[in-house]
């Protein structure tokens, strides 16, 4: 099972993560929204955020997930390599537990390919599917305005 595949769209970016639970899959989906933006090999994990987000729906939650890390990156003028979640539904709210790392952009190092404006909810789904050895796998599929 590949991590994350980009897929064609029109003048954005658009991508499916894959996993074998909901926080690998997650973890997968900022992966390949930071990819869009830059290589993560050259982003070293140096320092650390911890993100925590409760929302109504699984999809509002991948949704404020990936803004939390463009917001993160724009205000701490940050990149980032490695992603560890934790995904819990608890009654009627689900909550993530996440930590980040990465590093300060560094323009000598850090170069980018795409900027990424937002996370859009255009063509935006998680779903449980079969995989093809016919494991469940969770998959999301998102769209990045670019």
């Amino acid at each position: 099972m590949e991590p994350f595949t980009y897929l064609e769209h029109t003048g954005d970016v658009k991508f499916r993560a894959h996993g074998r639970d909901l926080g690998e899959t997650f973890e997968n989906a900022a992966l390949a929204m930071l990819g869009a933006m830059i290589d993560p090999a050259t982003v070293g994990a140096e320092e650390t955020w911890t993100v925590e987000i409760e929302a109504e729906s699984l999809e509002n939650l991948l949704y404020e997930w990936l803004s939390e890390i463009l917001y993160l990156f724009e205000v701490e003028l940050a990149v980032f390599s490695k992603f560890v979640v934790a995904v819990e539904e608890g009654g009627e709210v689900w909550r993530l537990f996440g930590r980040i790392g990465g590093e300060r952009v560094d323009p000598t190092r850090h170069f980018f390919e795409t900027e990424v404006k937002a996370v859009t909810l255009h063509q935006f789904e998680i779903r449980k599917e079969e995989g093809k050895g016919g494991e469940k796998i969770w998959t999301a599929q998102v769209v990045l305005d670019v």
